[in-house]
């Protein structure tokens, strides 16, 4: 399965993705809690996906996204976004990111885009 890094300043957030990416087989390589940190844990670690919020501190998922994506063109990068960020996100998806999840997420809506993803990849 995939090895994914973490990026959520919410500590709350970062301990249910792991759970529920875990549960589902995926090894949970690094967590990350501003972009800053991000990018630096992208390059040491190379992980097969990141999970990236878009608000947070010293550097955003914005940020960091284009950061990722012009040290790695073929970086696989899920954005995480609260109701009511839908320009950021369209942003986000034009900046190189694969998909993006919706907070308060289920679940299931985590493991379909996850495993969809990675149905594309492989």
């Amino acid at each position: 399965m995939a090895k994914i890094l973490i990026v959520d300043d919410s500590l709350i957030s970062r301990i249910s993705l792991k759970k529920i990416l875990t549960a589902e087989g995926h090894e949970i390589i690094g967590e990350s809690v501003n972009g800053v940190d991000a990018c630096l844990k992208y390059v040491e670690l190379q992980p097969d996906l990141v999970t990236m919020d878009i608000t947070m501190p010293e550097m955003d998922g914005l940020e960091a996204l284009r950061r990722i994506m012009y040290f790695d063109p073929n970086a696989q990068v899920v954005m995480i976004s609260a109701l009511g960020q839908e320009s950021k996100i369209l942003e986000a998806l034009n900046d190189g990111a694969m998909e993006y999840i919706t907070k308060p997420y289920e679940t299931e809506q985590v493991i379909s885009i996850i495993n969809d993803l990675f149905s594309l990849v492989e």
